[in-house]
């Protein structure tokens, strides 16, 4: 994937959606933001078959489209192919919704209703590996985290042992900062920070922050 100074240009995407005007107008937006459209995609079985040809940075897919739904081709195509970043744009703000989404594997969620600007922004954070989500979703999502975390009899797995620097970095990952924030903070490029999430990501065989967020929650290493 290549970047330009706005982070979009080179950021190949993938639109799934069974509303075809929706996905044109996002798809101007982004396309004159400079991202690359890859591939669009109407339904799941057509959204898995054309996901695995365009192999896209980012895939932004509604939850509600022929099966299999958003949340099942998202399980299944980030098991697949772990470093494909997923956004869910949705109608629905429900939690049971938002919350089956974050567990199947998607960076972020965010609802319609959000501004060009806001949608934007979500889905190049997202080509950066951040955890997006509307405003109010986010504790939403790290409150059931928590509240998983904290279950009595939760068996711990045993998992390779993080740098001091890793273990730096995760924390603030578990804030819900953005790499550049972490950068900032840490004193470091931003390089350095995606290189040492990816690390962690690889050592616990991770897939995207909300999971790194989960970990660091379970393990006692999550916002103080």
């Amino acid at each position: 994937m290549m970047t330009s100074e706005s982070g979009t240009a080179g950021t190949r995407v993938m639109l799934v959606d069974d509303h075809p005007m929706w996905i044109d107008a996002l798809g101007q937006d982004l396309t004159a933001d400079g991202f690359d459209i890859v591939a669009v995609a109407h339904s799941g079985a057509e959204c898995v078959r054309r996901a695995r040809a365009a192999r896209p940075d980012v895939l932004v897919i509604d939850l509600k489209i022929p099966e299999p739904d958003g949340a099942t081709c998202t399980q299944l195509l980030t098991t697949e192919f772990p470093r494909m970043h997923v956004l869910v744009i949705s109608a629905s703000g429900e939690r049971e919704d938002v919350l089956r989404a974050a567990k199947a594997g998607a960076c972020g969620y965010m609802v319609k209703s959000a501004t060009r600007a806001e949608l934007l922004d979500g889905v190049r954070r997202t080509a950066q590996g951040d955890a997006v989500f509307t405003p109010g979703l986010a504790g939403l999502v790290l409150g059931e985290f928590r509240r998983m975390a904290i279950q009595p009899g939760a068996e711990k797995d045993s998992r390779p042992r993080l740098t001091d620097r890793e273990v730096e970095v995760l924390r603030r990952v578990a804030k819900g900062m953005a790499y550049r924030e972490i950068a900032e903070e840490l004193v470091v490029s931003h390089r350095t920070v995606q290189n040492h999430v990816q690390n962690v990501l690889r050592k616990l065989q991770l897939h995207n922050r909300v999971e790194l967020t989960l970990y660091a929650l379970e393990n006692g290493m999550g916002p103080e």
